[in-house]
């Protein structure tokens, strides 16, 4: 640099003090003003854009805060400065202070997720597995405050900086907020919403504290381990079906099958089975003018079983609702796949009222175990 320059140079910091920053990034939050020895003259010109925010700090005390705008830096408009530099009839030029342009803007589309996967603890399915991951939106909400706690004497702090530290706070909060909400499982990804809603409240004091609004809180997505999935799908399909409807189609589709295999000895058994049935029936239908003979009525009546004894229907309650009728099998079922346990309440016809599980007598064969009574005598 020759003679020239440096001239040029010091006549530039003497007499021209302009403060402003242009920010060309996407990711800086804060950002110190660099001037010569921190020196600012009488009367220089602060300008600060939409979305910034400066902050004066005087001996690593904080100052004068200024929101957008363009300012002649006196005694008027910095008090705070003032006080703590001990004016009282103006001030001496130039003076020091370092100036903070903190971005105040929405930083959008920031990443989360949990490290490592969380365990809870359903009812149906014992500890379970989840992971979880998302987005958020932040923005500073007090500059002062985030200065003074979280960017210190950095010159150019960005969101990567920040973004470790809140990502942690998240995982640490969601992990609560999902332990504590005792949801069963299958619900967790059925109600991101609102999930996503109980977590940003839960997160914003946290937050509050260091100077930051968390704006938005999502989670996209809630994943478990694939064998737990089909086993949700498998319990929440079992939950909807008529249990009798489908034994009585899958007893169907399996005679057709055999039926079809003419070729073994299943075919074979169960074509010469329909043969003796329809035989039976059409001997039962021939007329006397066809070769038959007609049965007397008493036998007709003999030959013809009583009605079915109607099946025992069960209602049983479940997360606090009644459900039912179903049938002994079903309630079985039920019991098998832990929609109900020993405990649960129970009612069919001729009981005056719900009682447990363990106390009707013909449903005690679901618990197994079951003790004799002592011998005669004994």
């Amino acid at each position: 640099m020759g003679l020239f320059d440096k001239i040029k140079e010091k006549l530039s910091n003497e007499f021209i003090d302009i403060i402003e920053w242009l920010d060309y990034t996407d990711d800086t939050i804060c950002h110190r003003f660099e001037r010569y020895q921190n020196e600012i003259k009488n009367n220089a010109k602060l300008i600060v854009r939409e979305g910034q925010t400066a902050v004066f700090v005087n001996e690593g005390r904080l100052a004068d805060v200024f929101e957008p705008g363009t300012y002649t830096l006196n005694t008027q408009n910095l008090p705070i400065l003032t006080t703590l530099k001990g004016w009282k009839y103006g001030f001496d030029s130039p003076f020091k202070a370092e100036v903070y342009f903190v971005n105040t803007h929405l930083f959008t589309d920031e990443k989360w997720g949990t490290k490592n996967p969380i365990t809870l603890n359903d009812e149906r399915f014992g500890l379970v597995e989840i992971r979880a991951f998302g987005t958020y939106a932040f923005r500073i909400s007090d500059p002062g405050i985030f200065i003074k706690d979280i960017v210190g004497t950095d010159n150019n702090f960005t969101n990567f900086e920040i973004n470790e530290h809140l990502k942690s706070l998240i995982a640490t909060r969601f992990t609560d907020t999902v332990g504590e909400a005792n949801l069963p499982i299958e619900l967790y990804a059925a109600n991101t919403s609102e999930l996503s809603e109980t977590c940003k409240e839960v997160m914003q004091p946290e937050f509050q504290s260091v100077g930051i609004s968390l704006e938005k809180f999502f989670i996209e997505n809630v994943s478990m381990p694939e064998d737990l999935k089909k086993e949700i799908f498998e319990y929440s399909r079992i939950d909807k079906l008529d249990l009798d409807k489908l034994t009585k189609f899958k007893t169907a589709k399996a005679i057709e099958a055999a039926a079809t295999n003419e070729g073994g000895t299943a075919g074979a058994g169960m074509g010469m089975g329909m043969g003796f049935v329809l035989a039976q029936q059409m001997g039962g239908m021939m007329s006397p003018q066809m070769g038959g003979q007609q049965m007397p009525p008493q036998q007709q009546a003999a030959a013809t079983p009583p009605p079915m004894p109607q099946a025992v229907q069960y209602y049983y309650a479940a997360n606090g609702q009644q459900h039912g009728p179903v049938s002994f099998e079903q309630l079985k079922s039920l019991f098998a796949n832990r929609t109900v346990n020993r405990d649960s309440l129970v009612w069919k016809q001729g009981m005056s009222e719900w009682a447990a599980l363990k106390d009707v007598e013909e449903l005690k064969a679901f618990l197994g175990g079951s003790t004799p009574p002592p011998l005669p005598g004994a």
